[in-house]
């Protein structure tokens, strides 16, 4: 309740100071401490379905890595250079950091899942990692907060709260707007994209893929 009380009031009084993108290194601290400190709840919970090898496209600094409480799975986050070189801190043998899509498959070998939570959108170019994505062939593909649009490409921008970007909370944070851009690609084209895939599961904007033997 707290929590959510001062959430409220930051609202009510929106700070004046906007810093702009995902690469600003005071945003990716922010992510990265709350993301070290972070002890997520049952309820928050990630089911990898026994999966063993997890590509997690834009992973943060490991948010979903905690939430799947896999003691086994090896587990590569794909992010932005610059949260990549703060993460990497929190390396171990079964969770590593990448820049790139196709250095984490070279990592993991045979990918089991690929999972991405809310960052296709906020991609330069958000059609060409898809393909990129889908090209890897893991056995399933998970994604969950994909923004589609119905016909068209859309692109617009979003601003949300410094403290709002990762898990949990950090005391004594200067709150400031952060901005993004974002690009909603069509449903048809985020289908059609996975070849070879049925679709098993979906909701309203998260769906499950397998592959086709």
């Amino acid at each position: 309740m707290r929590q959510f009380i001062a959430k409220m009031l930051r609202r009510l009084n929106p700070p004046s100071e906007t810093i702009e993108g995902y690469e600003q290194p005071e945003l990716i601290e922010v992510i990265f401490q709350k993301t070290k400190v972070y002890n997520p709840p049952q309820s928050e919970s990630l089911e990898i379905g026994g999966a063993s090898t997890v590509l997690d496209f834009g992973g943060g600094s490991g948010i979903h890595y905690k939430q799947a409480r896999s003691r086994s799975a090896r587990w590569a986050v794909v992010e932005s250079p610059a949260m990549v070189a703060r993460a990497s801190e929190l390396s171990t043998d079964r969770l590593r950091f990448f820049a790139s899509i196709s250095e984490a498959a070279d990592w993991l070998g045979p990918i089991d899942l690929m999972h991405s939570n809310g960052a296709l959108q906020y991609t330069p170019e958000p059609e060409l990692t898809l393909r990129q994505l889908c090209g890897l062939g893991s056995k399933t593909m998970l994604w969950h907060r994909v923004l589609l649009s119905r016909e068209a490409v859309q692109s617009e921008v979003q601003t949300s709260l410094l403290g709002d970007n990762g898990p949990g909370s950090l005391s004594d944070l200067k709150e400031k707007n952060v901005r993004y851009a974002r690009t909603k690609i069509p449903e048809q084209t985020f289908l059609g994209a996975h070849n070879g895939y049925s679709l098993t599961e979906r909701g309203s904007d998260w769906f499950r893929f397998s592959k086709i033997d």
